[in-house]
């Protein structure tokens, strides 16, 4: 009788063992020579060197699917540990699959626009209105590019700035004052990794949300960079949000152009940008319109009246605004600016 150990190292444990252990100890029954005593992601095997080979490798077979659905049934462990093909339905445009194995796709044409001109760029522009998806699939690419192994962390972030009202002085420390803005953020995470996983991932800096203004002299290697509500940026925060990025790093910016809350008197730093950087090699760009919108079928009702309400604008940046707006209504979306 010999003893080993095998460390469960990035599956969800509760998707993993169950309810109630209940796939934990069907395992036992499938391995029925074994003493199988599990602790957290630690699990003690005691038995013969034969059966323990392929109890190794049938519970590594277990773990990758688990680790790839985050979802686990009892058939699927039954077909593993009998050798059996696991059935598995194929969804068309998937990007990762999020929390109880819910797939996560690219649902409209400019969504699968934006997974490509990820994959080809290592700096992506998306614009687009309100419940078009801009910062659910960027942050869902990300993800799957941590799961993947191909960066080691993800870094989000979005500037603190108040859509119309003065909050005021928020109370509790710089983590409490700073969550009401990066909720959003949270809110997409948590649909697409378990609480648990996505717990340990934040206390290990995997995953960083910060605001903008602590951007400044970072070099962000190895990494999926975001910046969401980039059309609250002045000129220079998204000048130096886009020198943050380092080696073996992509960054997404998003924004809606059409929802600025910054004072009359500031240009959008995101408008500035796209026009500053538009004939520069290696960057991508993606437009987003109304057609794209995934929410609640009102919110594309509601965008398109406000869009047949709006006037001329007189400054010049609000000339280059009203300029992508226009290319956005004619359907105008490119992977290169």
């Amino acid at each position: 009788m010999i003893e080993r150990i095998y460390i469960l190292e990035s599956v969800d444990l509760v998707a993993f063992y169950g309810v109630n252990n209940a796939h934990m100890q069907l395992i036992k029954t499938l391995f029925p020579k074994l003493r199988i005593v599990a602790r957290g992601n630690v699990m003690k095997i005691i038995g013969e060197e034969e059966e323990l080979d392929v109890f190794i490798k049938k519970i590594r077979e277990i773990e990758e699917y688990c680790e790839e659905y985050n979802a686990l049934t009892e058939d699927v462990i039954l077909d593993i540990a009998k050798g059996r093909n696991v059935a598995v339905s194929k969804q068309d445009n998937l990007i990762i699959h999020g929390v109880s194995g819910r797939a996560i796709v690219a649902r409209t044409e400019n969504q699968q626009r934006l997974v490509k001109s990820f994959e080809e760029n290592d700096l992506v522009f998306t614009i687009g209105p309100a419940g078009s998806g801009k910062t659910f699939v960027a942050i869902a690419l990300a993800v799957r590019a941590l799961k993947n192994k191909q960066v080691r962390k993800i870094i989000l972030s979005r500037p603190a700035v108040e859509a119309g009202e003065k909050l005021g002085f928020l109370p509790g420390e710089m983590k409490d004052k700073l969550d009401p803005y990066l909720q959003p953020l949270y809110d997409a995470l948590q649909e697409m990794i378990p609480a648990v996983k996505l717990k340990e991932y934040m206390e290990n800096n995997v995953i960083q949300i910060a605001p903008l203004a602590y951007m400044r002299g970072r070099t962000l290697n190895d990494a999926v960079i975001i910046l969401d509500e980039a059309q609250n940026t002045t000129s220079q925060q998204i000048k130096m949000f886009l020198t943050r990025l380092g080696l073996c790093a992509k960054m997404i910016v998003t924004g809606d152009i059409t929802q600025i809350d910054l004072p009359p008197t500031a240009t959008s730093g995101l408008v500035q940008a796209m026009q500053v950087l538009r004939d520069v090699p290696g960057i991508g760009k993606v437009a987003f319109t109304k057609n794209d919108i995934v929410r609640h079928k009102l919110v594309q009702r509601i965008v398109e009246a406000y869009e047949n309400t709006k006037t001329e604008a007189g400054s010049s940046g609000n000339r280059e605004k009203n300029k992508i707006i226009s290319e956005n209504e004619k359907g105008i979306s490119k992977d290169g600016i």
